[in-house]
């Protein structure tokens, strides 16, 4: 018996797939539990039309991904932070940091697991620091950290 699967099921397949499966393993165990439908024309053509959907939904969240990341380059973000002599910090700046002050700048959310930062910053300067968006968009952007003067 033809079936699309609904949900991963282990050593069968993954959501969306069409697989042979017998009769009684589908009608017994799959199809009750939810975890496949009868693979009819009207089954299939709606599968089709999914992910039809989920690949625009993909290309539009790419598409806002690149926007915002273009959006991110053409600034430099300042981040104010105590430091002793030398430029050392007290502390140091994290990526929950970065992503308040883009929010500050941009006045949008900002997601702290965009940005990946291999260490924490610990010093002041100018710092590369790779973003990575949804929809498989990454970059750098500029972040300057800068002395305060309290």
């Amino acid at each position: 018996m033809k079936i699309v699967l609904m949900q991963d099921v282990p050593k069968l397949g993954k959501k969306g797939q069409i697989v042979n499966v017998s009769d009684g393993y589908a009608r017994n165990f799959l199809i009750p539990k939810g975890l496949a439908k009868e693979a009819t024309p009207e089954v299939i053509k709606e599968l089709e039309r999914q992910k039809e959907e989920e690949r625009k939904r993909q290309e539009e969240q790419r598409k806002a991904s690149e926007e915002l990341l273009s959006e991110l380059q053409k600034h430099v973000f300042k981040i104010k932070a105590k430091a002793g002599e030398g430029g050392k910090l007290f502390g140091s700046l994290t990526n929950s940091n970065i992503a308040e002050e883009i929010e500050r700048v941009l006045g949008k959310e900002f997601d702290k697991r965009w940005i990946s930062l291999d260490s924490h910053i610990k010093s002041v300067g100018l710092y590369d620091v790779v973003v990575k968006l949804p929809g498989g968009v990454s970059g750098k952007i500029k972040v300057e950290v800068v002395k305060s003067e309290d």
